[in-house]
């Protein structure tokens, strides 16, 4: 079998052009699922049954979470779609598996104290301060992903009518509102901040490093960490904590789900259903704070 897995893992380089540490990730998976037939005495992909794979799933669910489960189910499959489609086997086992069923992982968000401590925090005496106010509240104000910000060009904004334009995932555009306080903000940074960051250079960016150099992804990460420390705010914040809490606070508002996801961007409503179970669970608390019985 292990011959087989090198074929595999060679398809997955060459024809399929994986990285090695995807390819890597596949190696462990199949390895750990060969050792077990190998315990079975199975050495032919045509013995492999059906109860084998899901023997070895079951065997798996004490050591690793559903996720891991679900992942290394898939390096399965798709081992033995190869193993049906060189002609090695005559059959596919997987086939009928289903996956485990993933539990959405609902997301952290800020609630509005937490918001208005974080964007009070830089530093309007320095330059940098203004620059960063500006992209905190742009990035509350319309729900864009941080690799979003770092691409706004000059163009994309339009500060006269309140509105920018900007690219997503699969280079899908999208129209978003701007909102009067990110729109002041944004029209000091442009005035008073990133001339003097410009200097004698050009650039298309809308946040720019010291020397005109286009702000990073990256940069604006690390930027909001350390201002994330800074308003002594101990939850877990990722780059797409404020795009959580825009999306949230607009449904506890009373936006309507559609507008939400064309507002982020999202080509499914699936995807933006999440934010529906941050806002039970928000109308739970508030149902266990007020009700007279609910306690």
């Amino acid at each position: 079998m292990e011959v087989y897995l090198d074929a595999y893992l060679d398809y997955l380089k060459v024809e399929k052009g994986l990285s090695a540490n995807s390819v890597n990730s596949y190696a462990h998976d199949l390895s750990r699922y060969l050792s077990f037939l190998k315990k079975r005495n199975i050495a032919n992909p045509n013995k492999i049954t059906r109860k084998d794979i899901n023997d070895f799933l079951y065997f798996l669910r004490s050591s690793l979470s559903v996720n891991s489960i679900a992942r290394l189910l898939s390096s399965i499959k798709s081992f033995h779609k190869f193993l049906l489609r060189e002609k090695i086997s005559t059959k596919d086992p997987s086939a009928l598996i289903e996956s485990p069923k993933l539990g959405k992982k609902i997301p952290d968000v800020l609630n509005f104290d937490e918001v208005n401590r974080l964007l009070k925090v830089p530093n309007y005496r320095r330059p940098q301060g203004v620059r960063d106010r500006a992209i905190l509240e742009l990035m509350y104000a319309t729900g864009l992903r941080v690799s979003e910000i770092a691409s706004l060009k000059m163009v994309d904004l339009n500060l006269e009518i309140g509105f920018l334009k900007c690219k997503g995932k699969a280079s899908k555009e999208r129209v978003v509102p701007l909102g009067r306080i990110a729109q002041k903000f944004i029209k000091r940074y442009l005035e008073e901040v990133r001339p003097k960051l410009l200097g004698k250079r050009t650039s298309l960016s809308v946040f720019l490093a010291q020397g005109g150099k286009t702000l990073s992804r990256q940069s604006i990460w690390k930027m909001i960490k350390a201002m994330v420390k800074k308003a002594g705010i101990r939850k877990k914040v990722s780059p797409h904590t404020l795009r959580h809490s825009f999306a949230t606070h607009l449904l506890e508002r009373g936006a309507d789900l559609r507008s939400v996801q064309e507002l982020l961007g999202h080509s499914s409503i699936t995807t933006t259903q999440i934010y529906t179970h941050i806002n039970r669970a928000h109308l739970k608390e508030i149902h266990n704070l007020y009700h007279p019985r609910a306690k």
